[in-house]
């Protein structure tokens, strides 16, 4: 408890929770913001629009393209202090690094359920300013609109782990950051586009999180612009289960690694 109340003064004294807020309810709005103003119908390609139950699925799924975001703070948070060699002093401290590399996982958990549950309010109120603002109705109640906004919150806390955990197996910045942003941006569209090997897209983070918050629109055009089947995606708590799995294995893999590792 002592550790990870450190890293929580840590966490404070650098602003660091303050910029996750801010880059949380930025995120949240702005995509889903955007197109509800603009109208789903009116993009390109067109989609449903918001006066239908899978028009709105589509926009409120839409902040999910944006989860690399915690997946980078959590990585540029523990690479800096590498960087700075801050992780020193603290290792001072706590000797047994496993317990620090514990304590941030929990620490950073958290703010990534901060994040996701102020991105998923973002979401939720950009989504009803911009149906106000076009004078639609949107067909469904809170009650449904809520948990497809909790599952988001939920996968933008298991990205800021994943970004943690890469970022202690890496220690460079410029590595980390390169394999985060190269992952999700370019090795999962990648696999999606190989005959065969597409099937194994629901396994892969991005599949998992893609069938957690039902949102399969861009996996779908894709899979009909190469006239690729597409792969057919796990229920929304199976796709949980595979993304805590990546979790905590990643999770793991930060606490034991580091164990006999020279800081320099």
């Amino acid at each position: 408890m002592n550790v990870i109340r450190g890293e929580l003064v840590k966490l404070f004294t650098l602003r660091l929770a303050l910029w996750a807020i801010l880059l949380a309810t930025v995120c949240g709005a702005l995509l889903t913001g955007a197109l509800a103003f603009i109208g789903p119908e009116n993009a390109t390609p067109p989609m449903p629009g918001l006066d239908t139950a899978e028009g709105v699925q589509i926009v409120l799924g839409l902040p999910s393209v944006l989860l690399f975001v915690p997946a980078l703070i959590g990585t540029v948070a523990i690479t800096s202090e590498y960087r700075h060699r801050t992780i020193g002093a603290t290792f001072l401290a706590v000797p047994r690094r496993g317990r620090v590399f514990g304590a941030k996982l929990v620490v950073y958990t958290l703010l990534g359920l901060t994040y996701g549950i102020v991105s998923s309010v973002a979401s939720g109120a950009a989504l009803y300013a911009g149906a106000a603002a076009r004078g639609v109705a949107i067909p469904v109640s809170a009650e449904e609109i809520v948990p497809p906004l909790l599952q988001l919150a939920l996968a933008a806390a298991v990205y800021m782990v994943l970004g943690v955990s890469i970022g202690a197996l890496a220690r460079n910045q410029l590595i980390a950051i390169a394999i985060v942003l190269g992952y999700f941006y370019v090795i999962e569209f990648v696999l999606m586009m190989i005959p065969g090997v597409n099937a194994l897209y629901p396994f892969l983070p991005g599949g998992a999180t893609a069938s957690l918050t039902s949102f399969t629109f861009l996996a779908d055009t894709l899979a009909e612009q190469t006239s690729l089947g597409g792969a057919s995606l796990a229920p929304p708590m199976v796709g949980a289960v595979i993304l805590l799995a990546y979790a905590g294995a990643a999770g793991l893999l930060a606490m034991i690694v580091p164990l006999r590792r020279d800081l320099t």
